[in-house]
């Protein structure tokens, strides 16, 4: 029965996907788009970086494209929740999909399940530009140690994005979480640059991100097929954060709904 909901979520996400079709070509494009402006950065760069990239294989290219593809999972996690709950309040069906016999959890999957298919397309397309067309090479990934992080990763950034959706609830409004949280994300979590390049004292807060270990893993894994034995030092602190927040994000979740049906406020936007 469960699975049922989920593929209904899916496929009426897709219904509505689609039929912008304009809009969908458009995000594709804007992926080739990217992948040339960073490959072509990555030109101006020569070996100029490398000193700091020589844990990766030395060249920015392939370390700023598996930056900018996964952190598509970021967002999708920050954004992905809290737009969907605020686009069923906006139509009025929130109230709707809430009193039909269904979990917590499966509205809270199903309502973003098409936009984590979405972000796995846009990831696959941004490896396969870099590889068919660019020449990076991940002959060497180790897909076990990948898909591990990748699990670890998506759950700690969707309790984040579930925080966010709580917001939306009580606020009615888009949530003060996701802009600051994504931003704050995209420049310490070493998506764009090394990590190691900052101050120490930005590189303290970047210790307290999960993209940080998540990328950081993500890049040893695809680029030097390193184990999980080798990864353990971020894997540990990728699962940590998922033990800790997921529960956490739910119960804030619970906490919203419980208020907005007490205050009758489900309706309003």
């Amino acid at each position: 029965m469960s699975l049922n909901k989920i593929r209904a979520f899916i496929k009426r996400d897709f219904s509505i996907e689609v039929s912008y079709r304009l809009s969908f070509f458009l995000r594709l494009a804007r992926i080739l788009v990217t992948v040339l402006i960073f490959y072509f950065i990555s030109k101006l760069f020569g070996k100029g970086a490398s000193e700091h990239l020589q844990e990766y294989g030395g060249e920015y290219f392939p370390f700023v494209l598996i930056g900018i593809a996964f952190s598509g999972y970021l967002m999708f996690g920050l954004r992905s929740f809290s737009e969907s709950i605020r686009q069923e309040q906006m139509m009025g069906t929130l109230e709707a999909v809430l009193v039909t016999p269904t979990r917590v959890s499966i509205i809270v999957i199903g309502a973003s399940i098409w936009n984590f298919v979405f972000s796995s397309i846009t990831v696959f397309i941004y490896l396969l530009l870099g590889v068919v067309l660019f020449g990076v090479d991940l002959s060497s990934m180790n897909l076990v140690s990948g898909v591990i992080i990748l699990i670890l990763t998506i759950l700690s950034f969707s309790s984040i994005g579930i925080i966010s959706a709580a917001f939306v609830i009580m606020l009615k409004k888009g949530d003060p979480l996701t802009w600051f949280m994504g931003t704050c994300f995209s420049f310490l979590g070493g998506v764009y640059f090394p990590v190691d390049i900052m101050p120490k004292f930005l590189q303290v807060f970047s210790s307290l991100l999960p993209i940080t270990y998540s990328l950081r893993s993500l890049r040893l894994a695809l680029l030097k097929g390193y184990g999980l034995n080798m990864l353990l030092p971020d894997i540990v602190p990728l699962f940590i954060f998922c033990v800790l927040l997921m529960p956490i994000s739910i119960g804030l979740f619970k906490l919203a709904l419980k208020k907005a049906r007490i205050d009758g406020s489900l309706v309003h936007y």
